[in-house]
């Protein structure tokens, strides 16, 4: 778990490659309120391990965090089930 608040939680996730599948990642963004998942992987993923960055290296609140979160947690068209 990389990230939660009151509104969002954020894990990055590693997969190690296996038997000719190239190793993969990326970030889930769960938001709490608008009870909604999603997947960032690739270029996006990218983006936003950036934009996370600039947060943390300008010393940035937890407010600008979830503002920051929130952008691409508009993105989540998956409703969050539990199993």
């Amino acid at each position: 778990m990389l990230y939660q608040s009151d509104s969002f939680v954020v894990v990055q996730v590693e997969l190690p490659a296996e038997a000719g599948t190239p190793a993969r990642g990326g970030y889930e963004i769960v938001d709490k309120f608008a009870r909604t998942d999603i997947w960032l992987e690739g270029v996006i993923a990218e983006s936003f391990r950036r934009g996370v960055q600039e947060l943390v290296e300008a010393e940035r609140g937890a407010e600008d965090f979830d503002d920051f979160i929130a952008g691409y947690a508009r993105l989540a068209q998956h409703p969050l089930t539990l199993h």
